[in-house]
């Protein structure tokens, strides 16, 4: 349930970028989601279909694309990428890890009709 106050900010964005451009029409809207962030990209799409009825957005596709989770080791101080499935720091083995990234939902950007 809460991909719909994130989907209510991500049109709020979206609306009041496309409309600083004098855009016509919001195509696609381009989101980056870390794999910690909690966020669907099909319940963002299901939401936006709603919510931006009578908009610009409306008819707005969701393209989403995965960020990496990055983490530092606290044993061997490694940065590097990891896998959901295999937390564990691929230098060392250690499982101290801080992440770096992951829990973003950020709109990169838009594709507009202007």
């Amino acid at each position: 349930m809460h991909e719909l106050a994130i989907t209510q900010s991500i049109l709020t964005i979206a609306l009041a970028a496309a409309e600083a451009q004098h855009a016509r029409r919001i195509r696609a809207i381009r989101l980056t989601i870390g794999p910690f962030s909690g966020v669907v990209p099909e319940c963002v799409q299901m939401y936006l279909d709603v919510l931006a009825k009578g908009t610009i957005a409306e008819g707005a596709k969701i393209e989403a694309a995965a960020l990496p989770l990055r983490v530092r080791c606290r044993a061997c101080g490694q940065e590097s990428e990891i896998d959901r499935r295999h937390i564990a720091c691929p230098n060392c083995g250690g499982v101290e890890l801080e992440r770096l990234s992951g829990r973003e939902c950020t709109v990169d950007s838009l594709e507009v009709d202007v």
